[in-house]
């Protein structure tokens, strides 16, 4: 007797229960898509309204997360749970997370100081926090880089905002310098005239500013030049790798000994 009634018990409650879990599931699944729907929305609106990439890609990940809580608290109101006490509960377990995780709420006060300040956008090519790389997007806590090689870095706002940043795009070029050793006996402006002619040459060095190869060192067994041109950030890697190849194959025709350190070892 007591079996059939504890039976009766578990399907008078579990029915009913199982209900709310299937539906509890039903919302969860329909508003994760429609949360991503609407943060692809929202995003694609602010395109259109010319909103600078990096306050986009920001915005969007904290709509993102916005919505994602007021989902689970709907959920948890399905479910029966009662509002007022998980949202008390959830303010709590915030405040004990905000304490453990401070580094976190400086990474995210730190991306609020990037979009306000602006040190670099979406596209620049920057350095800092002993990274390089494109800015390919900026989130919440973190930002994005893909560097020439196409490894991703996530580099954290706080330390980010908080440190040196060099900004190779901010001024719509950069300077490359290549180092290169001559013989003492070369002919310095011969070699110069021969550094220059390959710099003219290449189709992605800039006319504007000159370029030029001045005299940096007289160092131990050469004579040392560095090659100086301007080209856009996003050619640095090309141009300097083009140019690096033809000065030495430039100057091997041309008879300039590009010397290297030796060590004499004398035998008593």
């Amino acid at each position: 007797m007591n079996i059939e009634n504890l039976i009766q018990t578990l399907q008078e409650n579990a029915i009913p229960y199982l209900g709310k879990i299937l539906l509890a599931l039903i919302v969860l699944f329909i508003g994760f898509r429609v949360i991503k729907w609407v943060t692809n929305f929202i995003i694609k609106l602010m395109e259109r309204q010319n909103y600078d990439a990096s306050l986009r890609s920001f915005l969007g990940s904290l709509l993102n997360i916005t919505l994602k809580v007021a989902l689970l608290i709907t959920v948890a109101s399905t479910l029966g749970i009662q509002t007022t006490s998980f949202v008390a509960l959830l303010g709590a377990a915030g405040l004990a997370i905000g304490i453990a995780l401070q580094g976190s709420l400086a990474n995210f006060a730190g991306g609020v100081m990037l979009l306000l300040f602006k040190p670099f956008k979406i596209g620049d090519f920057i350095k800092a926090q002993n990274a390089e790389g494109f800015v390919r997007e900026m989130q919440i806590f973190t930002t994005k880089l893909v560097t020439a090689n196409d490894v991703t870095i996530y580099v954290p706002n706080g330390p980010l905002a908080s440190g040196n940043i060099q900004n190779f795009s901010q001024q719509g070029k950069t300077r490359i310098s290549i180092p290169v050793g001559i013989a003492y006996d070369a002919n310095i402006q011969d070699a110069r005239n021969k550094l220059l002619n390959v710099i003219f040459n290449h189709p992605k060095v800039l006319e504007e500013p000159l370029p030029d190869v001045i005299v940096t060192e007289l160092a131990d067994s050469s004579v040392n030049l560095a090659v100086r041109a301007w080209c856009l950030p996003n050619d640095v890697p090309i141009v300097t790798a083009d140019l690096t190849e033809t000065i030495k194959t430039t100057l091997d025709s041309a008879g300039i000994e590009i010397p290297f350190p030796q060590q004499v070892l004398h035998q008593k």
